[in-house]
């Protein structure tokens, strides 16, 4: 019968909705105790923010606009970087000490500074030129080899050679001919792979390029990257000839891994070979024939071998015109170049307590950044010194550093030469001896990243000598002389650093391993010079992906700045006769 029928349904119904009435309720009022405990805990997490995952939408606020930077931007020599950073990002907002707060203060700034640093300079010329806006800006004057130095007491000054080498240097306000030189030594280059001068290359339908590893690079990590391409070209520009900086910011090329289905013993251990596994992949063929076709004309001009002429079929036309875009220019104007490939993952800070940089070329770049920096920082000083501050960035380390832009370049003592001269010429004085007197007097440190003790792999250190992240630079001894440090320039390290209130740590290899070397020797010997081998421990040398502490760049910075206003006074209070 429908009567009964609906005498039931109508209570049922009006039951179910008072269920779901009570449920709502109860649901907001446990969503508010639960909130509510969300904001007290995260009240004392500093500027860590949890956002529940049941909690309704947070009301937009409108963006805050970036805060100016100038020293990252300086650092970036007109490059923008691909990071806007906060000087107080690095680190949680917490109670702390006015000293260590102000150490931790310290400590980020500098290691955005080199994140901003590493992230414009994706080859030695960037860096440089990176470097040289710097100095430019804090008030350094520009020299060229090929001119006369003027010189004077309390000037800073320097110059570049090949765009990849840089030398820079402060005249004491009471330097006299004779008087020794503090030098910070670094290079400006890192393993990399670099093109061939004839790049077009391919097969099996893809447009590949022509390769060449540059120096010992772990050369399996640069597989499965997004890779782009940066360097020096030169640019025909009307009746002149230019050469210029590029780099191309979007990742254009790839070196893919062979699918594990297809090697099954990978894992095992994977030998690469350079010449038939590294060239990359740019495009497909007929996507490059689509974009950039190859005309009649332009294999009548490759006939003509070498000639400039010919550049669009010795190079992938699809390349020239990648280069020519960024040049603003035509791509028949491209004469030659010296490219590499780089990885256009942004350099950056990280870790779950954001105390690590994750970074290519920190193997030397990190060096660079704290040797310039610590030179900068005691320019107030300059007045009462009675020596030379220097510091040079060579290039072509990681081959040999045999190269007019190398260590083993006559470029350390050509510097001291002329400024000893200089001041003989201004002061009248005989300057016979002038610069053996200064070269007996001076301190060299060769500054070149180390290894820092790996957890998974520590057996391969020595037992004492492991060098650990946060602890400060590492000092490098070898008895067989691949090091350059000595018991003498251990103790003027040493008191360097005590006196400028930093760690430092010690690091010898295995005995029953092989040893690397740096720039130290090669300066020591070509210049005569008595030093010490430092540098910041890290993980991943050589790898297109390494890896540093935040802490140990504030640390670097600060004994380099303990160096320069030190280091003579040091050498001074110890007795020459020996």
């Amino acid at each position: 019968c429908p009567i009964p029928l609906l005498l039931v349904l109508v209570p049922f119904a009006s039951l179910i909705r008072f269920m779901r009435a009570l449920a709502r309720s109860r649901g907001n009022g446990a969503y508010a105790l639960k909130n509510t405990t969300r904001q007290a805990r995260t009240a004392g997490r500093g500027s860590f923010k949890t956002l529940a995952c049941d909690s309704p939408p947070p009301t937009p606020t409108p963006p805050t606009p970036p805060q100016q930077q100038p020293p990252s931007r300086l650092w970036g020599g007109g490059w923008k970087s691909s990071r806007q950073l906060n000087p107080t990002s690095l680190v949680p907002t917490m109670a702390s000490s006015g000293a260590a707060a102000s150490a931790m203060s310290a400590s980020a700034t500098h290691a955005e500074k080199l994140v901003d640093y590493l992230n414009a300079s994706w080859t030695p010329y960037h860096a440089t030129a990176n470097a040289r806006a710097k100095l430019l800006a804090a008030g350094y004057t520009e020299l060229y080899e090929n001119d006369v130095w003027n010189l004077k007491l309390g000037g800073r000054y320097f110059f570049t050679r090949n765009m990849s080498c840089l030398v820079a240097f402060a005249v004491g306000g009471k330097y006299k001919a004779g008087n020794g030189a503090i030098i910070v030594g670094a290079h400006t280059d890192s393993p990399c792979i670099k093109m061939k001068p004839h790049t077009a290359s391919g097969k099996n339908g893809f447009v590949q390029l022509g390769v060449q590893p540059y120096g010992g690079g772990i050369w399996y990590t640069w597989f499965d990257r997004d890779l782009s391409v940066a360097g020096r070209v030169f640019v025909r520009r009307g009746d002149r000839t230019c050469h210029e900086l590029v780099r191309i910011d979007r990742p254009i090329m790839c070196i893919p891994s062979l699918a594990i289905h297809l090697n099954r013993t990978v894992n095992k251990g994977f030998d690469v070979n350079c010449q038939t596994h590294l060239p990359p992949i740019l495009a497909t063929e007929v996507k490059s024939r689509l974009e950039m076709p190859v005309t009649a004309e332009d294999e009548k001009k490759a006939s003509g071998g070498d000639s400039p002429d010919a550049s669009a079929l010795r190079h992938s036309p699809l390349l020239l015109k990648l280069l020519a875009e960024e040049l603003k220019c035509k791509p028949e104007d491209i004469l030659t170049f010296d490219l590499q490939l780089c990885d256009t993952q942004p350099s950056t800070i990280g870790g779950a307590c954001r105390e690590f940089i994750h970074s290519g070329r920190l193997d030397n770049l990190a060096m660079c950044y704290c040797a310039t920096e610590g030179l900068i920082e005691t320019d107030h000083s300059l007045a009462d010194e009675t020596g030379i501050r220097m510091v040079a960035l060579y290039d072509h380390e990681e081959v040999g550093s045999g190269s007019p832009y190398g260590a083993r370049s006559p470029i350390t003592i050509d510097v001291l030469r002329r400024v000893t001269r200089a001041s003989c010429e201004a002061t009248g004085e005989d300057g016979t001896d002038a610069l053996e007197r200064c070269v007996v007097n001076s301190f060299l440190v060769s500054a070149d990243m180390a290894h820092g003790i790996h957890p998974n792999f520590a057996d391969k250190h020595e037992p004492g000598h492991q060098p650990h992240m946060h602890k400060g630079m590492v000092i490098k001894t070898h008895c067989e002389m691949r090091y350059i440090t000595d018991a003498f320039s251990q103790h003027v390290f040493h008191e360097c650093g005590r006196r400028a209130g930093v760690p430092f740590q010690q690091f010898v290899v295995r005995s029953d391993c092989p040893c690397g070397s740096t720039i130290g020797p090669h300066i020591s010997i070509m210049a005569g010079v008595r030093g010490i081998d430092v540098g910041i421990p890290q993980f991943a040398m050589h790898s297109v992906r390494e890896m540093c502490a935040v802490d140990d760049v504030n640390f670097a910075v600060e004994h380099m700045t303990g160096v320069f206003e030190h280091a003579s006074t040091i050498i001074g209070e110890v007795d020459s006769k020996f």
